[in-house]
């Protein structure tokens, strides 16, 4: 096997001939392969690597040399899937140029032995080279094919470093700090006549290498232990410790160069030894399709769509109890932004749920902009003025907001309570919860399983295993496989799916339809009433109609949720009701009004005599005051030592004054177990019910974009028209220079440069072109500085400008004479 030279500048790819034997009419460029594309095929590569366009290139030569950066390739390298990926890798390790046939070999082994079974790579290989093509990371026509040359250094191995496939340096490259004796006695060792130089040496042993019946025979001479260490080393990593005295079996593969130095204690096995015992191979497992994803586990349509529109509904619940209850006091933000450790308990408290779930909830009202900071001194999180918009939309209207806040979301819940790069523990609500791949990785998920037969759910084996295929450059493909966990967790407590299933509605998502008149049908009606159970319980038998709802969630404690919510009335819950402006007549009318069941006595008691002791003390200020026409009540109050704490002093019969303010005096007499009610300065009893705190109006948070979007059509189309454009003026052949100096018009300009002439020259170059209707070529500085060249026919010169048409452009543009570096005349034929 040959040995990739990489010598010459970088950008070699794209400015120069690196083959003059080159036969035909084979691109000897990057540039040239790029040029001569069609604009559909400059349009697929710009498609594929929209970063290219950041900004629009000049011409097709600054194309090719950005293609050839190294941040651009390496992000090319991530998107591609692992048989484009592994073709690159076996380039990378081949000849250059590199035969079709070489790389054929390389992905499909030597035929005729056992492991150049062809297991479909012969016939996906035309495939992942037209996609390594369409992308700009080989060049060349199937005789020489050529891997970019930054992707070649990503992906060719060192002298310390394997190549992915797990070959090391070939013995060229290994043998180059070697001494000239040494490598005349490895040439002796394996029978081969000496030579006169180093280099005819390494020729030699390396012909002898690649050389399969040679190579048999000399290994059939090797110790049962050499083979043995050989076998370790094969597939990687190459590189093996030895001892200052080795064994034997080492010895005599050393001796015979079939280990080579590293280092002082390292030996490695060169590359074309290595593709010998591999049978040709560049990987131990070449894998040229897709692993498929088959249905593991089959349900009825249904039912799939019957349980995800339970999880939409309990979704919908669960956001609506979580930002209700940052209303009134939510959470404060951090100094360094996002939600507390104990916040974040006390919320997944407040949901009934795991700190995990609750972080996934907080993230999801913030994404589809339910939830954000308010932006005040003590800057604390509570409901936007959106959520009392999204409150009045129909439940399955409401379930399509946050679904598709959901997919297009790059904030992962997930990531929360992990530590990042300095060490720091990420907060839900935080600011480094920002993954670009995630709305990706969700859209690919529900895409594989929408091509799975309805009410067929995968195993999540088996979906990772396909992610992984498709991206599996290390660390990528590790991301993606987290994603893909989460996706599939957090899909279905949404109702996107219903028993690992893609359900009606998720589909309609995936498809950018409206997914609310596919839900719509497959949740209940809400209610209007409630069944009150005698033991101080009411249940609901399905959701409940708003109204209904506040009131109840303000008279009683939920106590269990499902498809039939549980609530229990208490003493506390019922003083609540009547702090909120209830009385009990209210409340008795309004249980009889919305049960289908008689009204408990039990129930009746518990209002009456919370309502009869509601009020009977009057708290206000003074500091504050307790007031009570019982004197004996407050007697009693006097003479309980928990009230030391308050500062309680008798001023008149039915008075009492205290030190604490009115809020912890009704606390404290609450905590006594009396019911006092607050009173207002003309003595009548407060209403105590709290305004819903509201932030300003948010816009939703803007997801984090993975690199440059990919371009529309009409911006395609006129960043192909202008890098056309760009390439006839940067390509046009001028005539030669007037004078024997080579001093006139454009004779100072070199190729690829602008040209430089005399504001007299350019003068009467321009008013000359005018007159005769001929063609120039002109560099030109905007006023923004910058610089570009054009091809324009001058019609008419006048005050200190030249209008004409612009063959750059296609169009009729007028140029200040002044902004002018230069002008050449063109060849007849060039326009």
């Amino acid at each position: 096997m040959g040995t990739g030279r990489l010598t010459g500048r970088r950008d070699q790819e794209a400015t120069t001939v690196p083959d003059p034997s080159t036969a035909g009419s084979a691109p000897r460029s990057l540039a040239e392969a790029l040029r001569a594309r069609d604009d559909d095929g400059l349009g697929a590569l710009l498609r594929a690597r929209p970063d290219l366009l950041s900004p629009v290139p000049g011409d097709v030569t600054q194309l090719a040399t950005r293609a050839g950066t190294r941040a651009s390739v390496v992000r090319a390298l991530d998107r591609l899937d692992r048989f484009a990926l592994q073709a690159a890798e076996a380039l990378a390790v081949g000849p250059e140029p590199c035969p079709y046939a070489v790389l054929e070999s390389l992905l499909s082994g030597d035929t005729g032995t056992t492991s150049g079974a062809d297991n479909g790579a012969r016939a996906e290989l035309p495939r992942a080279l037209a996609t390594l093509r369409e992308q700009a990371l080989v060049w060349g026509d199937d005789e020489r094919l050529r891997l970019v040359r930054t992707a070649r250094e990503l992906l060719a191995p060192s002298a310390t470093r394997p190549s992915p496939t797990g070959l090391g340096p070939t013995v060229a490259e290994a043998t180059a700090g070697m001494s000239p004796t040494r490598i005349q006695e490895i040439v002796a060792a394996v029978g081969l006549p000496a030579t006169h130089d180093p280099v005819s040496a390494v020729t030699a042993l390396t012909a002898l290498f690649t050389d399969p019946q040679r190579m048999s025979a000399l290994l059939d001479e090797a110790p049962a232990e050499a083979h043995q260490v050989l076998g370790r080393l094969v597939w990687g990593p190459p590189y093996g410790e030895v001892t200052p005295h080795p064994t034997p079996p080492v010895r005599w593969l050393r001796d015979r160069g079939l280990l080579l130095p590293a280092s002082a204690r390292t030996v490695l096995l060169p590359r074309e030894v290595a593709l010998y015992l591999r049978g040709g191979l560049a990987h131990r497992v070449t894998e040229p399709l897709p692993p498929a994803v088959p249905v593991h586990r089959e349900h009825r349509p249904h039912l799939v769509d019957a349980n995800a529109a339970g999880q939409a509904l309990a979704a919908l619940s669960t956001v609506e109890e979580l930002v209700k209850s940052w209303e009134h006091a939510g959470p404060a933000v951090l100094r360094a932004g996002g939600l507390s450790v104990r916040d974040l308990k006390r919320t997944a408290s407040t949901l009934d749920t795991d700190e995990p779930s609750a972080a996934f909830w907080v993230e999801l009202s913030y994404a589809a902009g339910l939830l954000a900071s308010d932006g005040e001194a003590d800057e604390r999180y509570a409901p936007t003025p959106a959520f009392d918009g999204w409150l009045e939309l129909p439940p399955a209207e409401r379930w399509s907001v946050l679904a598709a806040a959901w997919l297009t979301a790059t904030r992962t819940p997930g990531l929360v309570g992990e530590q990042d790069a300095k060490g720091r523990t990420l907060s839900a609500l935080g600011a480094e919860l920002d993954r670009s791949a995630a709305p990706e990785v969700r859209r690919r998920i529900l895409g594989l399983l929408a091509g799975l037969p309805e009410g067929g759910s995968p195993d999540p084996a088996a979906l990772l295993a396909r992610l992984d295929w498709e991206r599996p450059v290390r660390g990528t493909s590790e991301l993606r496989a987290r994603l893909a966990r989460w996706t599939l967790t957090e899909a279905e407590v949404l109702g996107v799916t219903g028993r690992g299933a893609l359900a009606a509605p998720g589909r309609a998502l995936l498809e950018g339809r409206d997914p609310a008149p596919l839900l719509a049908p497959l949740l209940p009606e809400p209610v209007d009433h409630v069944l009150l159970q005698a033991d101080l319980t009411a249940v609901a038998p399905g959701p409940l109609r708003r109204a209904l709802a506040e009131v109840l969630a303000v008279l009683a404690e939920v106590e269990s949720k499902g498809g039939a919510t549980v609530y229990r009335f208490t003493p506390g819950s019922v003083r609540r009701a009547l702090d909120a402006g209830h009385t009990a007549v209210d409340l008795q009318s309004f249980l009889t009004e919305h049960s289908r069941t008689p009204v408990p006595q039990p129930l009746s008691y518990l209002i009456d005599d919370v309502a009869r002791r509601h009020g009977h003390l009057r708290v206000g200020a003074a500091s504050s005051y307790v007031r009570c026409d019982d004197d004996g009540m407050l007697n009693e109050i006097l003479a309980d030592k928990r009230s030391a704490g308050l500062g309680l002093r008798r001023l008149a019969p039915t008075v009492l004054a205290a030190q604490a303010e009115p809020t912890s005096l009704l606390d404290g007499l609450r905590a006594m177990g009396y019911a006092p009610a607050a009173e207002s300065r003309t003595g009548d009893v407060l209403v105590s019910r709290a305004d819903a705190h509201r932030t300003p109006a948010r816009a939703l948070p803007v997801p984090v974009p993975d690199g440059p979007p990919v371009p529309d059509p009409t911006l395609l189309g006129a960043a192909v028209r202008a890098i056309r454009a760009g390439d006839l003026a940067a390509t046009a052949v001028r005539k030669d220079p007037a004078g024997p100096s080579g001093s006139g018009a454009g004779g100072s300009a070199a190729p690829g440069e602008l040209p430089r002439t005399s504001a007299a020259e350019t003068l009467a170059t321009v008013q000359a072109a005018a007159l005769t209707g001929s063609a120039v070529w002109i560099g030109y500085v905007n006023a923004d500085g910058a610089a570009s060249q054009r091809v324009i026919a001058p019609v008419r010169v006048e005050g200190g400008f030249v209008t004409g048409y612009d063959h750059t452009a296609d169009e009729v543009r007028t140029f200040a004479l002044h902004r002018i570096t230069g002008v050449a005349e063109l060849e007849e034929d060039q326009i």
